[in-house]
């Protein structure tokens, strides 16, 4: 999204009082076309796996902006990117072996050779859920300023501090997959969608903890 769209978007959510908080969110239509292009943007920088938390990190920031009717243009997606890159590969690398181990534990348990094979697949898919809601949420928290390690810090807390959220983010997770399994293209909408809905969930966590600061004081 260029400078002179952000502006216009703008433009026309105070002109009808839309939008107030996401001013970016004024054409349902053009929103829906940025979420698939974050898509793309993702699924392509996070072909690799190993790349893929930065790859969200960097789709989180661009739709955070669009939402906010400020620029959101490929080259400061991929300067995100490249700083998101720093301290990422090593969570990439972890992401990775933690989705093999636990697959192949759900695999195990399918083949009824494990003892207890139901409470194994079980726990194994727990794992999974966690381990995809841990990820997400660790990207769309992500900052240049902060970098990683606040990010993967505030990502359990922030999910166990509003489980309706942490659910609603799970659902996504669950569709993201559901597209991908059903048609591989289809990969990209899921992403987008995936993302999206990180950005949108945590920016209520944080409307909702801003409200109650101000009734508070």
């Amino acid at each position: 999204m260029s400078r002179r769209s952000a502006d216009a978007a703008a433009r026309a959510a105070r002109a009808d009082g839309s939008a107030a908080r996401w001013p970016g969110a004024a054409g349902a239509f053009a929103l829906f076309g940025e979420v698939l292009w974050v898509g793309v943007l993702v699924t392509v920088s996070g072909i690799l796996l190993i790349t893929l938390p930065a790859a969200l990190a960097a789709g989180s920031g661009h739709l955070r902006r669009y939402l906010a009717a400020d620029e959101a243009s490929v080259r400061i997606f991929f300067g995100d990117m490249k700083r998101a890159l720093l301290g990422s590969v090593a969570i990439g690398a972890v992401v990775i072996a933690a989705v093999l181990l636990l697959t192949l534990d759900l695999a195990l348990a399918l083949s009824g050779l494990l003892p207890g094979s139901q409470l194994v697949f079980i726990a194994g898919l727990i794992g999974l859920v966690l381990v995809g809601l841990v990820l997400v949420r660790s990207a769309a928290l992500w900052r240049a300023e902060t970098g990683w390690p606040d990010a993967l810090r505030e990502a359990l807390p922030s999910l166990g501090s509003d489980l309706i959220g942490a659910i609603y983010l799970a659902v996504a997770l669950g569709l993201a997959v559901l597209l991908t399994w059903q048609l591989a293209p289809l990969v990209i909408a899921g992403v987008g969608c995936l993302v999206f809905a990180s950005v949108v969930i945590l920016e209520r966590k944080r409307a909702r903890d801003e409200e109650r600061a101000a009734l508070d004081s």
